[in-house]
């Protein structure tokens, strides 16, 4: 391969530090020769070139620095679109770039006054290629598309790792709907919609180690429009709620918003009956040592969810049972377990457990002998045995992830309630998905499997739709053009929903009756190493009780602790009985609704007889049923348009130059595309091609 006469031009080479470093070309390649003479910053050196391939990337042309869309640039690879999406974040002070149909949206950390109403007013009615990029942008023609096209569905969904900011882009998003869709009375459904998001961040978002206000659960809101273009209803969905997180938090991370807010409005004359005290007080809130968040302030937070409750029709009365019962999963936690017995075989609890019982309206001594014996058949009889302290512990923290579950989507249904559509039926929705972004940390368990599990399909569909549609209409219009490789994540996903996969042999091992982690690891070991070698699973050398899956994404180590109880998520009967027969109205209701509960509820129920279904309900199942029926709508393809923002964590400002540039390297995850380098060919104007679908065909010449 010749390169053409490039002399003086700049070239892109590989950096430990800054990922790529731009250097100048000081003499032609010619075939044959194994060095280049290259310039960088701190002097002369010479590039080694094995083949044709290993040639270094081509720069832009100047001209064409901080280009607003990545497809404009002369070359696209990696370096390109990692130094193009530098420049306009600290040259330009651009967070929005267009990569194609594709928002790129970095997180600056910091408020920024470009979500004004005058800003959506300005966005408005206008098309995309008229105006900068802008998250109002990618929502008006979603909205415009939708008005034009009749009743042609759209779907906005947001990606991008954990901390990139997917939910701060959803609530925008949903503001300009709001505003473009609204209606003249005061308290209209527009409002209602926004009401919404701080009820579920209180309860479904906290603090971890990477984000402040991290969501620890998927959402996917269906705005419904009338003839008029008018909102006129919403409807949300909800996935993988993180219960783990309400009985255990890692350092520097916090238990969900609400419990802090309601520590913090003790004092307030309605709350002092809960008997609540400093979150430093509680198991539950002070694992992680966090107990305040830089600038918020949980009393006010809390102020602000109680205002939207009553907007979206929750009377205080029963806001004041919902607080109760949180109150109550508080208390849960301090209630001591201890070990007794000769050789510590059996639980039980030596301080008074009738602060969380008096909450809750249950029966105080039934509440302590069922946390600390279960029933179970044998023989066709039923007997009842003690448990150890750990097996009674593990049981009330399974009942406080039971209750917080079944609070969650008592509080989903009821904003369901509000929302729905009043005004008759509705013609169109906008769709938008906020899910989990990609997790890896330094201890990984079953919530980061699932979660990096939902984003191999996300990121699946981002690849069809991206690229695999893109291509076809270049074939469609027969267009002479290098295809462009993508990173197809099948393999992965085969790995972990496929038969004898991952999940398959978790719920196997779930319905043994001696199952444990350590058993179900070596089955992982045995199939996907032994018996037939998995390219995207590996056992580390060091570890018998963790794996290794190269995700998309990145390559992330598990712990197998844990998995098997998480993926079970059940409680025992025994205590659903007694919350069932609570004298809270509240209460009851969260618990008698289960007999009616769909295949994918919250958890599962162990009676003393095992259920002949019960490897049905485990989560695993769950998640894999969602994703696969349900990505975001069952008949995607027929009746809903996908447009695609994708978040990254912007961690460039406020860095020194001798510290690595964060973003560079996180960003080189958000394109896992390998773009084909290969010098572009000098050509007559007679020979170019313009397609159809750009609609200008017009200028070919005559």
């Amino acid at each position: 391969m010749l390169w053409p006469d490039v002399t003086g031009a700049n070239v892109w080479v590989p950096d430990p530090d800054a990922v790529w470093v731009s250097a100048q070309l000081l003499q032609d390649y010619r075939s044959g020769e194994k060095h280049l003479l290259l310039q960088l910053s701190n002097g002369n050196v010479h590039y080694p070139v094995g083949s044709p391939s290993d040639l270094p990337p081509l720069g832009n042309p100047d001209i064409l620095e901080g280009e607003n869309d990545l497809t404009a640039l002369s070359f696209l690879h990696e370096p390109a679109v990692l130094h193009n999406l530098r420049v306009r974040f600290l040259d330009y002070s651009s967070i929005y770039t267009y990569c194609g149909i594709v928002l790129v949206a970095i997180n600056p950390y910091d408020q920024l006054p470009i979500y004004g109403e005058e800003v959506i007013d300005a966005y408005s009615g206008q098309d995309m290629a008229d105006m900068e990029p802008h998250i109002f942008s990618v929502a008006e023609e979603a909205y415009r598309t939708m008005i034009r096209s009749g009743e042609k569905n759209q779907s906005i969904i947001i990606s991008g790792e954990s901390g990139s900011g997917k939910t701060v882009s959803a609530k925008f998003t949903m503001r300009y709907f709001a505003v473009v869709g609204g209606a003249a009375q005061q308290t209209s459904v527009e409002e209602r919609v926004l009401a919404s998001n701080p009820i579920m961040e209180s309860i479904g978002n906290a603090k971890t180690t990477r984000n402040d206000n991290s969501s620890r659960f998927g959402k996917y809101i269906e705005i419904g429009f009338g003839r008029k273009g008018d909102i006129i209803g919403a409807n949300m969905r909800t996935y993988l709620l993180e219960k783990s997180r309400v009985v255990f938090q890692a350092s520097t991370e916090r238990n969900y918003h609400i419990f802090y807010q309601l520590c913090a409005s003790r004092e307030l004359p309605e709350m002092r009956s809960l008997k609540l005290d400093a979150p430093e007080n509680f198991r539950y809130t002070n694992q992680g040592g966090e107990m305040q968040i830089p600038g918020t302030d949980d009393l006010s937070d809390l102020e602000r969810t109680r205002n939207a409750f009553t907007i979206l029709g929750v009377q205080p009365d029963q806001q004041m049972e919902l607080f109760r019962i949180l109150s109550a999963v508080l208390h849960l936690g301090n209630v001591n377990i201890q070990a007794s017995g000769r050789s510590s075989d059996r639980g039980y609890i030596d301080v008074m457990i009738y602060m969380n019982t008096f909450l809750l309206g249950v029966e105080g001594s039934q509440m302590a002998h069922w946390l600390c014996h279960r029933r179970f058949a044998v023989g066709g009889e039923m007997l009842v045995k003690p448990m150890t302290g750990q097996q009674a512990v593990e049981a009330r923290d399974a009942l406080a992830k039971h209750i917080y579950g079944q609070l969650f989507a008592w509080t989903v249904q009821r904003l369901n309630s509000a929302l729905r559509a009043q005004q008759g039926r509705t013609k169109s929705f906008v769709g938008v998905l906020d899910i989990y972004g990609f997790e890896t940390f330094e201890r990984n368990s079953f919530e980061q499997f699932c979660i990096n599990y939902a984003n191999e399909k996300l990121q699946q569909q981002f690849n069809r739709h991206v690229f695999h549609l893109e291509q076809e209409e270049y074939v469609r219009e027969e267009l002479a053009w290098s295809r462009i490789e993508f990173s197809d994540n099948q393999q992965c996903i085969d790995l972990i929903e496929g038969q004898l996969g991952m999940f398959d042999l978790l719920d196997e091992e779930c319905r043994m009756p001696k199952g444990s982690d350590e058993s179900w690891v070596r089955k992982l070991y045995d199939q996907h190493l032994n018996s037939k070698p998995h390219p995207h699973f590996r056992k580390p050398r060091m570890s018998n009780s963790a794996f290794i899956v190269l995700h998309f994404a990145d390559t992330v180590q598990y712990e197998c602790d844990g998995f098997l109880d998480k993926n079970r998520d059940t409680v025992f009967e025994e205590l659903i009985n007694i919350l069932k027969a609570s004298q809270s109205e509240l209460v009851a209701e969260l618990f008698q609704q289960q007999r009616n509960a769909s295949p994918v509820a919250n958890g599962s129920i162990r009676s003393g007889k095992r259920a002949t279904r019960e490897h049905k309900l485990t989560v695993g199942f769950q998640i894999v049923k969602i994703l696969t029926l349900y990505t975001p709508h069952s008949d995607l393809d027929e009746r809903v348009t996908l447009n695609f923002i994708r978040s990254v964590q912007g961690l460039l400002k406020g860095r020194s130059n001798s510290q690595p540039s964060q973003l560079l390297m996180d960003v080189r995850r958000v394109f896992p595309v390998i773009f084909l380098y290969s010098p572009p060919p000098v050509l007559s104007a007679e020979q170019l091609v313009i397609p159809d679908s750009l609609k200008i065909s017009f200028l070919r010449k005559a």
